[in-house]
């Protein structure tokens, strides 16, 4: 069943006056869900690129970035995954959103429309955090001619970086899913923590294994897996040096399930970009438009050939090594 798409009358501005407009679309996911999406036009476009956001980030962080890649020439799709933000319901308590929800379903009703907007043309996606691992869970990603990945991971405990590995623990292991536990669903944007959350949502995260289908229904762990190794394009995952979340470690463990796709690592130093911070979110701020911005734009546009900054290292099967093998 194909997502039904309609454009609604409003245009959306980047928040900080970037130049560009986008329609505001609403996405229908198979199992009915509406989801609030962006269309940033590029025409006459070369390609339709769908920004995947972070967990808890809203659409409109993106939308600085997304209005960059439209004036090069892209048709841009920015989305907020359902029980976030536009696409957020009445009710937060009780919806029974997962995480893997975001994948199967959100990115994969996104993907339809990019496939029906691209009438040929390449489609590529850009995804941060959650939203550089959750493409592979759509049925075709096949459909993609490229994939690029910012911090891209599933947030598994032990690949935090070891400075941070505590607090990340207490906070998003142990506070998250009590006070989920005692009120149906996170308030984050009460505590300052992010966006609040499905329960459904926090619960996979507080709990997702070395092996992230173990936090699936077995019956649903088979299907997964083919669907990550089936994408056999290129895809680059790209991460700070000083992000607690995307390690080496992290983003190698995403990449394990890739195992059809062309993988390439890039790991950028703050000085690279002439910062002293960067961290997990940062890269998508407009200051970076000169360095990463241009250099993502560049490798889209290469079909996935060409990256100028840190150092690109080898792949190795991180989680594979360790032992861990996938689940039945």
């Amino acid at each position: 069943m194909k997502a039904a798409v309609s454009i609604v009358g409003t245009m959306v501005e980047p928040s900080d006056g970037v130049a560009g407009t986008a329609h505001a679309l609403q996405v229908r996911c198979d199992d009915g869900v509406v989801l609030a999406a962006q269309l940033w036009r590029g025409g006459p476009a070369r390609s339709v690129v769908i920004i995947n956001p972070a967990t808890g980030v809203l659409a409109r962080y993106y939308h600085r970035y997304a209005a960059f890649l439209a004036g090069r020439g892209h048709d841009v799709i920015t989305y907020d995954y359902r029980g976030i933000g536009g696409s957020r319901p009445a009710a937060l308590r009780g919806c029974g959103y997962r995480g893997s929800d975001w994948g199967m379903l959100d990115f994969a009703a996104v993907l339809d429309e990019a496939e029906r907007l691209a009438q040929g043309r390449p489609i590529m996606v850009v995804g941060h955090s959650i939203g550089g691992f959750i493409p592979g869970l759509a049925l075709r990603m096949d459909r993609c001619a490229a994939v690029l990945t910012v911090g891209a991971q599933y947030a598994y405990w032990r690949d935090y970086a070891r400075w941070a590995r505590l607090s990340h623990c207490l906070k998003w292991h142990v506070a998250m899913p009590a006070i989920t536990a005692l009120l149906g669903y996170f308030p984050g944007r009460r505590i300052g923590w992010l966006e609040d959350l499905p329960a459904g949502v926090a619960i996979e995260w507080a709990f997702r294994r070395a092996r992230m289908e173990r936090s699936l229904p077995r019956a649903e762990r088979a299907e997964i897996i083919r669907r990550l190794a089936a994408f056999e394009g290129p895809l680059l995952a790209v991460t700070m040096s000083d992000d607690p979340f995307g390690t080496p470690a992290a983003i190698e463990r995403g990449l394990s399930y890739y195992t059809g796709a062309r993988r390439s690592l890039a790991v950028i130093e703050p000085a690279d970009i002439g910062c002293e911070r960067v961290g997990h979110f940062d890269l998508f701020h407009s200051r970076h438009r000169d360095t990463f911005w241009q250099s993502s734009a560049r490798w889209l546009e290469s079909g996935g050939r060409c990256w100028d900054i840190g150092i690109i290292r080898p792949v190795t099967g991180h989680s594979l090594a360790k032992g861990n093998t996938h689940a039945s």
